[in-house]
Parts: C-alpha cells; structure tokens; sequence
C-alpha cells in the first residue's frame, strides 16, 4: 500500500509541473527536403531543444503555442511561417530563412537570410574560370536587379524587365550575350519564360545559369545553389546567441554564403564551351 500512495504522489507532481518542451520553436513544413536539411545543419551549433510545428499548426495561436512549449526563440522558415513569426510581440527573437526576397521588415528582435544566390557569385565564377563568357547577360525585375545583382560590374549586363511578356521579348533579342543568368523572380519567371530561355539557349549556343539543381538537368551550363545545411549551422549560431541574450538585433536580410555548383557537360559539349577540370571537381554533381 505505501509503494501505491508514493507512485500516486509522484504522477501528481509529474502532472503539476510545467514540462519544458523546447528551447527553439522552429515553424516550417518538416516534410520538405530544404527543411530537413536546415535543421540537420542546426543540429551541428545549436546545443539546445527544439520542436517543429507546420505553418498550419501554429496559424492564429503561435503565442499559446510558444508559451505552452516554453520555448524562448522562434526560427520561421517559408513565407507562411515568417508571416505568423511577425505577430509575435518583439520580446521574442525571430530568425527566418526560405524566403526567396523577404520584404522590408520593421519589427525588432528580427534578423534572417534571403534563400537567393547573388549575382556576384557567378561573376566571380565566370571571370576565375570560364573567361570564354564575357558578357552575361542578367535579365529580372528591378526589385531583383537591386536585391541580388547590386555593385555587380562585369561580365553582367543588366536588363530590367516588369513581367513575363517583357522577360521573353528582352531574351529574343539578346544579340551579344554570350550567357543569360536567370534570377528566381516569380514576377517574371513563369514556365513560358523558361520555356522560352531553354529555346533560345539551344538555338542560338547560349548557355543558360539557372539558380536550381533541376535547371541543371533540364540543359542550363550551370547552377550554383545555396547549400541549404550550412543556412542551417548560420542559423544555429545566431539561436544559440538569442537563447543567451534575448535578442537577435534588426537588419536587412543577409545573403547566404556557402553554394553547390551543378553542372551539365552535355550542354558544355554541345555548346563547345570548356570546362576546366578544377571546375568539375568543384561541383556538387556534374550531369550526365
């Protein structure tokens, strides 16, 4: 009868104490490939609990959620989570990340990383390593141009488009491109663009530089993408500093700074354009 009364004690207590959940909130679509591989890289420097809830989960009630868990910093990655991250009051530090170019952000305790190569990484590929490419041709909206081709010279040449219409009728008359980078710009990206870029790019020999692995495939020469783990060790470390702080600051959106090359030696081949071998060592995946 005494072991009965203790076990009975010891369920009471285990009910009438707050069980602390997680440390890190962290709001996104845990089935999506990016994510599982943001939270493997923030498992690699960040020391402390974390639980996912989806967008969906947390819509409208991110606040009990938080207080329930007892979780002290909320990561959002994707729009829909950002979204619902920005109600929360500014005592909380909020990191985003997955958003291809987050809009102005004025709440405080807000800092995060824009899911977008810049253009000055593949300048600085082209005039290191393949020089044959002397003027690459950048064709978005200017909202893009000013995001993610900023203080960029040459070998770009830069060309402002408002939509898709323009976007297909600036590539059709590109005469002297000797490549066009694309920018993920959904204003003027849609898949008759790229239908449209594919098209030119193997009629006239002018290699596309897409900003996706399945670019790549589809015959773009190259593709560097950003490496989605190492957005997650970033990560960690800034949740790591607001776990013991409180506060991440405010800034604009940062860029990522490690990518993986891709790239397509069948459309090099075909393009006569030549690939040094350092090149392709450097790739993440060369196809085919």
């Amino acid at each position: 009868m005494p072991h009965i009364i203790l076990y009975s004690l010891l369920c009471i207590l285990l009910i009438a104490v707050p069980c602390h959940a997680a440390d890190v909130l962290i709001i996104a679509d845990a089935q999506l490939k990016p994510v599982m591989e943001v939270t493997q890289g923030m498992r690699k420097t960040l020391r402390a609990s974390t639980k996912t809830y989806s967008p969906e989960e947390v819509r409208g009630n991110l606040a009990a959620v938080l207080q329930r868990e007892g979780a002290r910093v909320v990561v959002a990655l994707g729009r829909e989570a950002l979204a619902e991250a920005l109600t929360l009051p500014p005592s909380i530090p909020v990191i985003y990340d997955m958003v291809v170019t987050p809009s102005a952000i004025s709440r405080p305790n807000t800092a995060g990383f824009y899911m977008a190569t810049p253009a000055v990484e593949y300048a600085e590929l082209v005039r290191n390593h393949l020089p044959a490419l002397k003027r690459v041709a950048v064709v978005a909206s200017r909202d893009f141009l000013n995001m993610l081709a900023s203080n960029v010279s040459a070998p770009m040449i830069f060309h402002s488009v408002k939509n898709t219409v323009e976007f297909v009728n600036t590539v059709n008359q590109l005469e002297n491109a000797d490549a066009i980078l694309l920018l993920p710009d959904r204003a003027v990206m849609s898949t008759t663009a790229m239908e449209e870029a594919y098209l030119l790019s193997f009629r006239r020999r002018i290699p596309l530089l897409g900003f996706s692995e399945r670019h790549v495939k589809e015959g773009a020469l190259l593709a560097l993408v950003v490496d989605m783990a190492n957005v997650g060790r970033v990560i960690g470390e800034y949740a790591t500093k607001a776990l013991k702080s409180g506060n991440v600051g405010q800034h604009a959106p940062l860029a990522p700074n490690k990518f993986e090359l891709y790239l397509n030696l069948d459309t090099a081949r075909k393009m006569r354009i030549s690939i040094p071998d350092e090149v392709v060592r450097m790739a993440r995946k060369a196809y085919p």
